[in-house]
């Protein structure tokens, strides 16, 4: 059942939703910070689908699940909407544009190696996700720290991450605790509505068990056919346990990833890997598409270039790494959506909602210090932890004189996000040829 969008007069048809969510998929670039800001702009300021509480309520609860939390807000919106249909819908269609891309570039990279044209047009579409980013963060900004407390929280969470490479959970985490103790008086969690979802445990445990089932199944049936040492099944076992422990988005599990990846399972090079980060990056959908070219390259080097078996590896990763987000939405959101009626949750939820926009921030700058600077160290803490300083003569210039243009063009002249997305990666290509 799906919850009533307070600020809607009627739900989107499903054709609607549909071409809606198409859009999002197609344009959804700059990682989280890029997919969320592009969300609430079509969900909230456009198509009102959703109103901002909501919305914002929505996100919080994500930001607390393994998994990536854009796709699984994609998925809860659609879920508000038009039901578990929807949900499917829309978070199906925020990561299949952009796996198809990322699976034919992954096949582009491992036959050719050469994704040189497809990298400048993606270099220009980073600056304009910095300008999407920015507009984001103003307008959420605006609307959500209203008060002091909330804009110390935001704070807090900004520097705790870019600053002091704190353990996300624990900010999260933090947050919630201070708004639980503070209550609802002063949260800004939106006012007690009545929801149509009514949870109950049976359902949940129903939803809970079917989608364990699709969930686990390829990697059941490759283990009883292939056996459990075989390099798809450990494809498998490898994402599944990411799915369900990567807590703090996609950032937070890069780390590991390299470290099963490359050094526990030898499955690409260290180069490889940086490689897949990139082609991730600069693709729309969610950064941890890196997980199916981890998976196409494990299929491509263990077979020696077999490419039906480098897919296999790829949509084994894919399948294993979003699945999960389906359980925690369909089980989850009816429940989350009870805790606005609640004053300490809604309390708490809102103290999260103000440490996700300082981590929004945090996930920003690290994105620009990546996108305007050709080079960077990361400075490592002595309690632990590490943050990325730009290495000021490799600043450029030109990413940076895109990166303004689209700002203004969003900014100031409120210009189409489509055409100043195309705008940017033809500068990005004119760039590259001139070259």
């Amino acid at each position: 059942m799906a919850g009533t969008p307070p600020s809607a007069a009627q739900p989107p048809s499903l054709r609607e939703l549909t071409l809606t969510s198409l859009k999002i998929g197609c344009l959804g670039f700059g990682g989280p910070a890029g997919q969320i800001s592009l969300m609430h702009r079509t969900f909230v300021d456009e198509k009102r689908w959703v109103d901002e509480p909501r919305y914002l309520h929505a996100l919080s609860f994500c930001t607390l699940l393994p998994g990536p939390e854009a796709q699984q807000l994609a998925t809860y919106v659609g879920w508000l909407l038009r039901g578990t249909l929807g949900g499917l819908i829309a978070g199906a269609l925020f990561v299949l544009p952009g796996a198809a891309i990322v699976l034919a570039l992954s096949w582009l990279y491992a036959a050719h190696g050469d994704v040189a044209p497809v990298a400048a047009a993606f270099g220009g579409v980073k600056a304009a996700v910095l300008a999407l980013v920015a507009e984001a963060l103003l307008r959420v900004g605006k609307r959500a720290l209203k008060g002091r407390t909330e804009l110390l929280i935001a704070g807090a969470a900004f520097i705790a991450l870019a600053l002091f490479a704190l353990p996300f959970p624990l900010v999260v985490l933090l947050a919630g605790l201070f708004g639980a103790v503070r209550g609802a008086s002063n949260a800004s969690g939106g006012p007690m509505v009545a929801v149509s979802a009514r949870p109950g445990r049976r359902r949940t445990l129903a939803t809970v068990l079917v989608w364990s089932v699709l969930w686990l199944s390829p990697l059941l049936a490759s283990a009883l056919i292939l056996g459990d040492g075989h390099w798809l099944t450990r494809v498998g076992a490898v994402f599944a346990t990411l799915a369900a422990t990567s807590f703090g988005g996609a950032y937070a599990l890069l780390a590991w990833l390299q470290q099963q990846a490359v050094e526990a399972q030898g499955w690409l090079t260290t180069a490889q890997m940086v490689d897949g980060l990139g082609l991730a990056e600069t693709t729309p959908g969610p950064l941890v598409l890196v997980n199916q070219f981890v998976g196409f390259m494990a299929g491509w080097n263990a077979t020696g270039g077999k490419a039906g078996w480098a897919v296999a590896g790829a949509a084994m990763a894919l399948w294993q790494t979003f699945i999960p987000s389906f359980l925690f939405i369909f089980a989850g959101a009816p429940w989350s959506e009870t805790l606005r009626r609640s004053a300490r949750a809604r309390g708490a939820l809102g103290a999260v909602m103000a440490a996700v926009l300082g981590v929004i921030a945090s996930l920003a700058v690290w994105f620009a210090v990546h996108v305007l600077f050709a080079g960077s160290t990361a400075y490592r803490w002595p309690w632990g932890g590490s943050v990325w300083l730009p290495d000021p003569a490799t600043f450029d210039l030109i990413t940076t004189a895109i990166a303004v243009a689209a700002g203004v063009a969003l900014i100031r002249f409120k210009g189409n996000v489509v055409l100043v997305i195309l705008a940017c990666a033809l500068a990005g290509l004119v760039r590259w040829w001139l070259a």
